[in-house]
């Protein structure tokens, strides 16, 4: 045997070998801040069951619920590291790492919630994804933590002028202090921990917060008055890291984002049922609820906090142009 026939021979016989080679089997760790009941938590299990059975045990899984393998800044560093394999993130703190994430915590940017899904489902998530992507992180799907409205202890608010005046516990980011004050309000940035004995005691006059948050802090006993105006709507992610990803086959990768997809539509539906369960307890406790059906005006009145960031991000004018003119 000549040495250009063994040499082809041994090319060919690695090539075979590398072909039969099964698919790496992989033990992954995910990560989540919310308690074992949470709609995203049991979509998360489910996710991890689907990817478990569907690729024969070759990937199985943890979540490591409340937040135990560290905080969500440090958990989405470690994912992008490869530390982590995936997590459920709030695209919130995820703008520290991808600028594009920081488009969705402009205030009133979807005009609803089915809208938000629509266009996560669509081109912005797409957009929003190459961002994340770019920084090691791959999306699998968009998990939703609802929308955000106003609740205070004197008066519903049901126009922006409602609103001048009052002192409004924001969590600790400029453009939720831009946005109370850009309709006449007191900012009062505080620990969420705070909020109940602070509106009991008037320190402030209300918060704003989801449903599900309002209801089970028990911040309806104090502040009655919870009004829709679902002025903030910031979509949170499933997702891997890309280091992760790049080592599964093309064949668990189909298996990973069909799986991630599901769990997303589970974790909607649970999200939704939580929602309205906790309305209806907010009733039943005698809390006033209204009903914000235009919006328009709080959007117009959100003009000066749209100038500063976009002066201070003009490459995300596309993306930002690209959600308010959706139809």
């Amino acid at each position: 045997m000549t040495v250009r026939t063994f040499a082809l021979n041994t090319t060919a016989a690695l090539g075979v070998a590398m072909l039969a080679t099964p698919a790496m089997s992989l033990d992954l760790r995910g990560w989540n801040i919310h308690v074992e009941d949470y709609p995203v938590s049991i979509a998360m299990e489910a996710f991890v069951e689907e990817v478990e059975e569907k690729t024969g045990g070759e990937i199985t899984g943890k979540v490591f619920h409340n937040g135990v393998l560290g905080d969500q800044p440090d958990a989405i560093e470690q994912v992008r590291l490869g530390v982590i394999d995936f997590g459920e993130f709030s695209l919130g703190p995820m703008g520290q790492s991808v600028p594009e994430a920081n488009v969705v915590s402009l205030p009133f940017i979807f005009s609803s919630v089915p809208k938000m899904y629509e266009l996560m489902d669509g081109e912005v998530g797409a957009a929003i994804g190459e961002g994340m992507k770019a920084k090691g992180i791959m999306p699998l799907g968009w998990y939703t933590a609802g929308a955000r409205s106003f609740y205070t202890a004197s008066q519903p608010i049901a126009a922006p002028e409602d609103v001048q005046g009052l002192k409004i516990r924001v969590m600790s980011n400029d453009l939720f202090v831009d946005m109370v004050e850009s309709m006449g309000g007191n900012a009062t940035p505080m620990a969420f921990g705070e909020v109940y004995q602070s509106i009991k005691t008037g320190v402030v006059d209300g918060a704003e917060n989801n449903p599900p948050s309002y209801e089970s802090t028990a911040h309806h006993e104090v502040a009655k008055y919870l009004s829709l105006t679902e002025h903030l709507i910031i979509p949170e992610c499933l997702c891997m890291s890309l280091k992760t990803w790049e080592k599964l086959t093309p064949e668990q990768q189909d298996v990973v984002m069909e799986a991630g997809r599901n769990s997303t539509e589970m974790q909607r539906q649970l999200w939704e049922e939580r929602v309205a369960a906790s309305l209806d307890t907010v009733r039943s406790a005698g809390g006033e609820i209204t009903e914000v059906a235009d919006k328009a005006p709080f959007q117009e009145a959100m003009a000066p906090v749209y100038e500063g960031f976009l002066e201070e991000n003009p490459d995300l004018t596309e993306l930002v142009e690209m959600i308010r003119n959706a139809e």
